[in-house]
């Protein structure tokens, strides 16, 4: 592979650490947001659970928000449930789809997360409707670690406080990654030619998830928030006009 594309990996890398480490989500999300574009998604579906685990791991260890097991169980037991059906579905991904489907996500999902605020608290459902959003959850960390894109959402619906959310999420997440990089593992997608691009994305994520986990106290969660997500719905207009017409 060509020089530059280690440079965009190595940055997209970089900064998903960084808004992981502050938010206790999205690697995937902004990770891909620079990698649709130059690498296959298999290998970015690799890359992005690689770099998500390993920065669940660091947030685990420096961001501590207790754990609530009434909580955290559903959504882990049903994303259990999900990784499966995401790892059947990942060979089968075409790569325009792939961008196609990752932009709308964008799109759909960060608008949705700058509103969420004025939109009313969802207080129906129970554990069972916690446990279908961490089946949804796993399915897409199967298909490349976007494990917390939905149950973000829903506990942003749900109204719960900043430190209980990322309790949530937080562990949600670490559970979610560690099961799909075995599955993975276990099924052959992890192959030899992808260390070179694992062994350019572990280090290059680990000091700016650091950073964000100590940003995490101090700076203001709501400014910041929209400033990530208003980048991330622009990358994702791209992505879709990038892929759409050949998709077609």
């Amino acid at each position: 592979m060509p020089v530059s594309t280690y440079l965009v990996v190595a940055l997209g890398a970089g900064v998903a650490g960084f808004v992981q480490g502050l938010s206790g989500f999205a690697f995937g999300l902004v990770a891909l947001s620079f990698w649709a574009w130059v690498i296959d998604p298999k290998l970015a579906a690799v890359l992005a659970v690689s770099g998500g685990l390993a920065g669940q791991v660091v947030a685990a260890v420096t961001v501590r928000r207790g754990l609530d097991l009434g909580r955290i169980a559903p959504f882990v037991l049903g994303g259990l449930a999900g990784i499966p059906l995401g790892v059947l579905l990942l060979p089968r991904l075409d790569a325009d789809w792939f961008k196609a489907l990752l932009g709308l996500l964008l799109m759909v999902w960060c608008p949705l997360m700058l509103l969420a605020r004025d939109l009313p608290r969802i207080t129906v459902g129970g554990r069972l409707a916690d446990a279908a959003v961490g089946l949804a959850g796993g399915m897409m960390g199967g298909l490349g670690g976007f494990t917390g894109v939905l149950p973000t959402l829903w506990c942003t619906l749900r109204r719960y406080e900043r430190d209980v959310q990322r309790t949530i999420i937080q562990n949600f997440n670490l559970a979610m990654l560690t099961v799909t990089m075995i599955s993975y593992l276990a099924t052959g997608l992890v192959t030899r030619p992808m260390l070179p691009m694992l062994a350019v994305v572990l280090p290059t994520m680990l000091v700016p998830t650091l950073l964000g986990t100590r940003a995490y106290v101090g700076i203001s969660e709501s400014g910041f928030r929209t400033l990530v997500l208003t980048l991330l719905t622009g990358s994702g207009v791209v992505l879709v006009a990038a892929s759409l017409p050949k998709v077609l």
